[in-house]
């Protein structure tokens, strides 16, 4: 009987031990895959929309406030970028400080015109030369005469005592390359002397870097202050907020979701702040310049000066909005472990 038994028995448990069960697999696998990329950025654009409009919601709530605050900003920024401004326009006046460090080169007296007009030209294409210019013996005289008041004393002279001159304007105002320049030019042909003014490049040249100087540190300082600004109107905003935050992060919020509107206000900040800077330093360059070109008229000069160039005006925006974010994420890394869930 157990013979006949185990055939049977064998039957019922084979299919069972062969069965795969391939359906709960498959089902598992499918319960595994997440959402797909498009849905995953979907959401996170989402997300950002969320806290922008949020932002701009409470700060529409306090436009007095948010104004003001743009404002001090928009003045912190216009102190730096005024007066870099300002050395640009004074740098135009009365030519360029390259011509103000001309390199005068006195031409032998047996020198002819066409040799000085071949010597400009020569010393107008090598490198470090902007520009040159050639006066002749007869033009030098003429000029002499008029600026010294001795034009009839000049003319009892039997010939013509000076020489012909190329005026040599240098690319850059730097001593060195200046001294070196001045050394090549003597080498040439037909020049007796070659004079550069280094006292007056060396006083340019001071003037300039004092000037740079008082930028970069009213810039430093002014950035700080900029950052303290925004830091401590971001902070009001958090603790405003703190309730809120705690409960977000008792759900599970994480840091990053918690973060975003503040770095959202703090961005939105600079924006402002930037927009009113290019209007403040607009207005203020265009009611200046009316007293600046009465000025200039007085000494027969068309001088005026010129407005907030289109890059620099966005480049101040870029910089404003990068210093909100900036600001702004100092201060919510600073307090965000202070608002852990109790």
């Amino acid at each position: 009987m157990s013979a006949t038994r185990s055939p049977k028995v064998s039957e019922r448990v084979a299919p069972k031990a062969a069965d795969p069960q391939p359906q709960p697999q498959k089902k598992k696998r499918d319960d595994d895959d997440g959402p797909d990329f498009a849905t995953l950025c979907r959401a996170w654009a989402e997300s950002h929309r969320a806290s922008l409009l949020d932002s701009l919601r409470r700060l529409g709530k306090h436009p007095i406030g948010s104004f003001f605050t743009c404002m001090v900003m928009a003045v912190a920024l216009s102190l730096p970028m005024g007066l870099s401004l300002l050395l640009s326009n004074v740098e135009r006046l009365g030519g360029s400080w390259q011509r103000a460090a001309q390199i005068s080169l006195y031409l032998q007296l047996d020198a002819s015109p066409a040799q000085g007009e071949s010597l400009r030209e020569q010393i107008k294409g090598m490198p470090g030369v902007a520009d040159a210019e050639y006066v002749g013996r007869d033009q030098a005289l003429e000029e002499f005469q008029q600026q010294s008041g001795l034009g009839e004393a000049l003319k009892e002279l039997p010939e013509n005592p000076l020489p012909g001159v190329v005026l040599v304007t240098p690319k850059e105002v730097d001593k060195p390359a200046l001294e070196a320049l001045r050394q090549k030019l003597s080498e040439l042909p037909k020049v007796q002397q070659a004079q550069l003014d280094l006292v007056w490049v060396e006083r340019l040249a001071a003037i300039l870097k004092l000037g740079d100087r008082f930028v970069f540190g009213l810039t430093v300082l002014l950035v700080s202050a900029l950052l303290l600004v925004i830091g401590n109107t971001i902070r009001l905003h958090i603790e405003n907020r703190r309730t809120e935050i705690e409960v977000i992060k008792l759900v599970g919020g994480t840091d990053s979701y918690v973060r975003r509107p503040f770095l959202y206000m703090g961005a939105l900040y600079g924006f402002g702040a930037g927009i009113l800077s290019w209007g403040v330093l607009a207005f203020g360059l265009n009611w200046l310049n009316d007293a600046v070109v009465g000025l200039a008229g007085l000494y027969g000069s068309d001088f005026a000066l010129a407005g907030v160039p289109v890059a620099d005006g966005l480049s101040l925006l870029l910089g404003a909005v990068l210093l909100g974010y900036i600001g702004a994420w100092i201060a919510v890394a600073r307090h965000l472990r202070e608002l852990a869930p109790k």
